[in-house]
């Protein structure tokens, strides 16, 4: 890259940028799309990274410098990186010698985001606009702010709609959808889903919330009631035991406890969920059973060893709904400064199956493991 070229660079990556995207591989595999935003971070501005390979996403934090030499960089390898800023957006060509070609398009009007980190502009759940279920869940004031102790609540709830937000077209809509939460728990995100597709998208859909807790699912029917969501219900009930549908289009099970998240996903593929969303909660099966001689050194540290068995749970939970039918990702739900349950299952019915178990076996064999969800499938 020329000088000017830099310098052109250098003179987008400040806080009137929105967004960066750095597509078209010039060569296939690996790193399919890269994806940048800027964030401010204790005062001070900084790019969130989120590097996309297969069914993976990998995040990282960049200073600017660190962000330019990266752009630069992908230019070798990928053909085009757009960035929007306030006042333009800039397209980077790169050609096959490695030429570059900018194209600036002054024009377009784009609406300045918030870039502090909780980016609350661009909230699906708009603050400053009182959310009835919110208000009453003590999240939201009768005017709308949000309250400070469940800032990370509302973040929560936001980016668990824009999962929602993603998934909406693998869903039909010519008929009434059927979503069935287990574990719903206070049920901040059994509201938020039925507002969201009910009142933001028009959608027809009925939900089910069901939970062991008696007087939980009772507070929850009288706010259902007062709002007048009539296709929302709450049951009291366990996931294992639960039959009273017979087809279920999404699936949501967040922070079930151990082996109840492995219930959820056998119930979801039963009923053909075409969307499953799955936060597991402790996981304590395979930390119970994990074995190799190899990595005793490692795992001799109680929390290695829990933390390996969890990751190890989830990705073959992935894997097996693969086997399955479902393109399915590991994705992080929000950030390890709120809680360390940050995992989200994701799984999308496509009928292909994976065909990795033999590879699961042997993934087993070394590990001297037997996850009850290949039993329940």
């Amino acid at each position: 890259m020329e000088e000017k070229e830099k310098q052109k660079l250098q003179s987008l990556l400040n806080d009137t940028c929105i967004q960066i995207t750095v597509s078209n591989p010039k060569q296939k595999g690996g790193v399919s799309k890269i994806k940048l935003r800027p964030i401010f971070m204790n005062q001070r501005l900084i790019f969130q990274e989120s590097k996309y390979e297969g069914t993976k996403v990998f995040h990282k934090n960049l200073e600017i410098e660190d962000t330019q030499k990266a752009i630069e960089g992908y230019l070798e390898v990928f053909k085009q990186v757009q960035i929007i800023t306030e006042e333009e957006n800039v397209t980077i060509l790169s050609g096959k010698k490695g030429n570059l070609t900018f194209i600036s398009n002054k024009n377009k009007v784009w609406q300045m985001p918030d870039f502090s980190h909780n980016r609350s502009k661009n909230y699906i759940l708009e603050e400053g606009k009182p959310i009835p279920f919110l208000v009453d869940l003590g999240v939201m004031t009768k005017e709308g702010k949000v309250v400070k102790e469940k800032y990370s609540k509302f973040r929560q709830i936001n980016r668990f709609l824009e999962f929602l937000e993603d998934i909406v077209p693998e869903l039909p809509n010519d008929r009434e959808l059927t979503i069935i939460d287990f574990g719903c728990g206070k049920s901040y995100l059994t509201f938020a889903m039925y507002y969201f597709f009910n009142i933001l998208r028009g959608y027809s859909i009925q939900i089910i919330g069901l939970d062991l807790k008696e007087d939980v699912i009772k507070k929850c029917g009288e706010l259902q009631k007062k709002y007048g969501y009539q296709k929302l219900k709450f049951l009291e009930g366990d996931i294992a035991s639960y039959e009273d549908v017979d087809k279920v289009d999404m699936v949501v099970t967040l922070h079930a406890c151990d082996t109840a998240t492995d219930y959820a996903l056998a119930k979801a593929v039963k009923w053909g969920a075409k969307v499953i969303l799955s936060v597991p909660c402790c996981q304590h099966e395979l930390n119970r059973q994990i074995k190799s001689e190899l990595l005793e050194p490692i795992l001799q540290y109680g929390i290695i060893k829990e933390r390996t068995a969890a990751l190890f749970t989830d990705a073959l939970r992935a894997q097996y709904l693969e086997q399955m039918g479902y393109r399915t990702q590991l994705l992080e739900f929000i950030d390890m400064e709120h809680t360390p349950k940050n995992i989200l299952i994701r799984g999308i019915f496509k009928g292909k199956s994976a065909n990795n178990m033999e590879k699961i076996e042997k993934i087993k064999e070394f590990l001297q493991i037997d996850p009850i969800l290949e039993k329940l499938l």
